[in-house]
């Protein structure tokens, strides 16, 4: 891998990771203040993660085997966030009567 090639690289993961943050976050904020366009401005960041790992899948000089990583993570990506909050009301549902 060239220099090159390796900072492009690079800086596209970093991207990668920061989209998907931003769509953890935004999807958490709006779903605490109760305001659905955070939510879907977080669901724009899912999709702009998942757009990037399409490119690092075909623009990067990677291995195959760590494509195909990037692009299951994205995937996976657009369920942690649900999937945490689900469990989050689940589990303080279950402690409310207790009080």
């Amino acid at each position: 891998m060239s220099p090159t090639a390796l900072l492009e690289t690079a800086m596209l993961m970093g991207l990668f990771v920061l989209a998907g943050g931003g769509y953890g976050g935004l999807y958490s904020l709006g779903r605490l203040r109760a305001q659905p366009a955070m939510v879907r401005a977080g669901g724009i960041c899912w999709g702009i993660a998942m757009l990037i790992a399409l490119a690092i899948a075909v623009d990067t000089p990677l291995d195959p085997g760590w494509k195909l990583l990037i692009l299951v993570s994205a995937l996976v990506y657009a369920v942690i966030p649900p999937m945490t909050w689900r469990y989050l009301e689940r589990l303080h549902d279950e402690q409310e009567p207790t009080r």
